[in-house]
């Protein structure tokens, strides 16, 4: 691959570095297991690969604090693990298996972890986008300086109920990084083909909402533009757009044979602007580690993620009475 510059590349330590390519390889093997997994019928229902934008999630999730709160869509196995949840508890949930963070009823879309701050894994298109701004409205309420980072795509991004939630966190002011992750083709249709605006992040500009657009196959740019979201939020100054401009290798879903595009233009991103590969690059460079080291971070992400996979296919299936779980609160919080 070509080597190119890199944001923020003096100011990044050698720990971070590795922290981000520890972090976004966990993310690309658990989602290569989880295709053979889906290949091999272990995996039923939709099952959206996040392959190809690794560096999103994991700039983002550096940029965050303990506490802040993220909600995204269906593509979510890469924010849950970033957001530190159990590869294990993933892949049990993408089998359907009571080991699943949703005792294997809510599958690949819908996972949720009140321990990590992490709200979903939602299947329809943008419903995510005012459930984040309510998040932030609860912060703002609670006055307690968290964030939440809502994620959307391209596609999502011409949904009415998402300007609707523009002009509330406008209004009053939300703590909350709208996070738009442009891969280009939503769920086949090009950008160009489907959008009047070329630059998506100045959707906000009706509602006062400043923004920005950052490389997304950069994990320092990504990082970059993630601390100056949030500090803007963090300060009182109310929502801001992150326009995060990635790609991803696979298909909308496992079942897309992705016919929208070619097969070069995939294997030219893949040798040009692969997101892991570029901080392999800068850790060699910088003589942070050796290739044997990176190796051996390999294998042990590997050894991760066949664990997890095994995980998933031991851990029993939910017992029927499980059907009536989880419907009503069984208590209901009172307040002073």
């Amino acid at each position: 691959m070509a080597a190119r510059k890199s944001a923020a590349k003096s100011n990044t330590s050698k720990e971070e570095l590795l922290n981000y390519y520890r972090e976004m390889l966990l993310i690309r093997r658990f989602e290569e297991k989880a295709g053979q997994l889906y290949g091999m019928g272990l995996i039923g229902g939709f099952c959206h690969l996040y392959i190809g934008q690794e560096a999103v999630v994991v700039g983002l999730e550096a940029a965050a604090e303990e506490g802040d709160k993220r909600i995204t869509s269906y593509r979510d196995h890469g924010h849950m693990l970033a957001a530190g949840m159990d590869p294990k508890g993933v892949m049990a949930e993408l089998t359907g298996r009571e080991g699943g963070y949703s005792k294997g009823k809510g599958g690949s879309m819908h996972m949720f972890s009140r321990e990590k701050h992490f709200y979903g894994g939602h299947g329809i298109v943008g419903a995510q986008v005012p459930l984040g701004a309510g998040l932030a409205f609860a912060d703002k309420y609670k006055e307690n300086g968290r964030v939440t980072f809502t994620y959307f795509g391209d596609g999502a991004a011409n949904q009415g109920q998402v300007y609707e939630t523009f002009n509330m966190a406008a209004l009053w002011q939300l703590p909350v990084v709208f996070v738009i992750e442009n891969n280009q083709y939503a769920m086949g249709t090009a950008q160009k083909r489907s959008t009047s605006t070329p630059q998506l992040h100045t959707r906000g500009k009706a509602f006062g909402i400043p923004g920005e657009t950052v490389d997304g196959m950069d994990v320092l740019a990504v990082k970059a533009g993630g601390d100056k979201a949030v500090a803007h939020c963090r300060s009182g100054k109310g929502p801001y757009i992150l326009e995060v401009m990635t790609y991803r290798y696979r298909g909308h879903s496992m079942s897309d044979p992705a016919k929208y595009r070619t097969r070069e233009e995939v294997q030219k991103m893949r040798e040009e602007r692969d997101p892991i590969e570029h901080v392999r690059e800068l850790i060699v460079q910088g003589k942070h580690a050796s290739d044997d080291d990176l190796k051996a971070i390999d294998k042990e992400i590997k050894a991760i993620v066949n664990e997890a996979a095994e995980f998933s296919k031991e851990s029993p299936e939910p017992a029927l009475d499980e059907l009536w779980t989880d419907i009503y609160a069984e208590e209901v919080p009172q307040t002073a």
